[in-house]
């Protein structure tokens, strides 16, 4: 499956813009993570940018993801992203046995803190965002409440990465579409810093 097909998917089953850009951050991780780690950047991408794909149309956990995925079964979606999308709640019980279903419960909800982050800070964007900001908000539970500390320790440590570093991993990631997330902010991709 190529990424355009996997991006209609998502479209056609989609219409939160703030969902979509979930998605489309975690995919920018996933495939970031995988070029990396000399694994299949395709096949990366996929399954960070179809995992939630099904939110909309089976908004619980009794259905999400797994009702979904005989939807992109039928789609051609290989076998491998949709063990990792099944293991990508704790509650579905499946079990993240590979590398990619390890990854991608890491890339998940640190995206959703991320961007949290980004959108209260006085340029609204991903460029001038730094771990320590992160670290601050990682202390005041109340601030981004759905974005689970103990679910975002718990895939860090999984997928074997030290936690502060994979925020900082997935920072840049996330710089490198921060267009297409709206997180360009007050700042461009002229003064981005380092």
């Amino acid at each position: 499956m190529q990424r355009q097909q996997a991006l209609e998917i998502v479209r056609a089953y989609v219409r939160n813009e703030a969902l979509v850009r979930h998605m489309l951050s975690v995919e920018a991780v996933m495939r970031a993570y995988a070029q990396n780690l000399h694994e299949d950047v395709e096949l990366w991408g996929l399954a960070g940018l179809l995992h939630d794909f099904d939110w909309e149309i089976h908004p619980t956990a009794e259905e999400h993801p797994l009702a979904g995925l005989p939807i992109l079964r039928e789609a051609g979606v290989p076998e491998a992203v949709l063990e990792a999308i099944a293991g990508h709640a704790d509650h579905t019980g499946v079990p993240r046995e590979s590398r990619l279903a390890k990854a991608l419960f890491a890339c998940d909800e640190i995206t959703g803190l991320i961007t949290a982050v980004a959108l209260v800070r006085p340029s609204r964007s991903l460029y001038d965002l730094e771990v320590s900001s992160v670290r601050k908000k990682w202390k005041d539970k109340s601030f981004a409440a759905g974005a689970d500390r103990d679910v975002i320790a718990q895939g860090a440590q999984e997928f074997g990465v030290d936690l502060w570093q994979h925020v900082d991993f997935a920072i840049k990631a996330m710089r490198n579409i921060a267009k297409d997330l709206d997180l360009e902010g007050s700042l461009s991709l002229q003064d981005p810093m380092d």
